[in-house]
This record gives C-alpha cells, structure tokens and sequence, in this order.
C-alpha cells in the first residue's frame, strides 16, 4: 500500500491500482467504439475536482479528436451526505456546444441530483450528444433517476477515497479505493 500517510485511515481497499487501469483501459475501448463514426470533436468535460485522476488517465487512451474542459458542482458543500441542492461553481469555457459530442466525466455517480442537473444544462446548451461517464457507481444510493454510458465499478454503499476523490480534500493522491474507516468522518 502505498501514500503511507493515509495507511491508517483507510479500512480495506476496495480496488486495486491494477484494477482501475484496466477499467480505465476497458473503458477507452469502450469510448472509441461508440464514437468511431461521429464526425464531431469528442468534449471530456471534467467535474472538479473529483474526476481529474480519472480523466487524465483515461484520455490517454481515446484515440479520436478530443478536447477538454471543466464544471464544478455540488451538492454536498463538505459534508458526506447530499443537501439536495446543486451549485454550480465553475461552469465552461466552451461556448458553442453544438459542434461537440460530450461526455461528462466522473469520479463517482451517488444520488445523481448533480450530474441529472449537468446532464441537462449540457443538452440544453445544444450539444450534439450528450454522454456520461463514471469511474464509481453506487447505485444503492440513487435519488434521482439517471443513465450511466460508460461504468468502471459498481460500488457498494460505502465511504470511498482515492484517485481522485477525497474526504476533506485529503486522500486524492492514493493510486488505488479505499473504505475510508467511519472513525475518520464521524468525528
């Protein structure tokens, strides 16, 4: 296990490094199958700051015309349970969305209230198609009805870190998921 500084913290690993860059890979796979025959520019639209880990490595293996851009929502604020409302923090700086495809990148698919929110603010900007794509699914948890494209692991109803996301900004940098132990988060 490495990043020995959050050893302690985390329960169990729930996947492994190996494990997520072969879904990772998979995934890749998956994405040029689906858009090998659009003639439009493929938009990874990343939602901060969870999907960073997971967008960088997974762009490295779309082999199509590709830009990047970014969104920050949330509707958890710095609590570990969703408040409902979602707050749009940072939106594009693509303008014109028609001349994309986009697929919305990840980290983690909960109870869907942001990315249903994402999903159609993206549409209603006029994009060609819009997609989601997620590395983590807790499907127990969903609120809010949704359709997942593009799926690394379906995960159980557990409090998760690393690559990418966090518990208190903390734990982003660890290569592989861990169950973070309730002891850290219920102080």
């Amino acid at each position: 296990m490495s990043n020995t500084c959050y050893e302690a913290d985390v329960e169990k690993i729930l996947i492994s490094e190996e494990e997520i860059q072969s879904a990772v890979e998979r995934i890749g796979a998956e994405i040029n199958e689906t858009y090998k025959d659009s003639k439009k520019t493929l938009l990874l639209v990343g939602i901060l700051k969870g999907s960073v880990v997971f967008m960088a490595d997974l762009m490295k293996h779309i082999d199509r015309p590709t830009a990047i851009d970014f969104m920050q929502a949330s509707s958890y604020g710095t609590s570990t349970v969703s408040c409902g409302q979602v707050n749009l923090r940072l939106d594009l700086k693509t303008a014109d969305l028609e001349n994309y495809d986009v697929l919305v990148i990840e980290d983690i698919l909960d109870s869907g209230r942001t990315l249903s929110c994402i999903m159609s603010y993206l549409s209603a900007r006029g994009a060609k198609s819009v997609k989601l794509c997620t590395l983590l699914n807790k499907p127990e948890r969903r609120q809010v009805e949704i359709d997942v494209d593009f799926n690394g692991f379906n995960v159980p109803d557990e409090f998760v870190v690393g690559y990418g996301l966090d518990y208190d900004e903390k734990y982003r940098n660890m290569p592989y998921i861990g169950v973070l132990k309730p002891s850290v988060y219920e102080k």
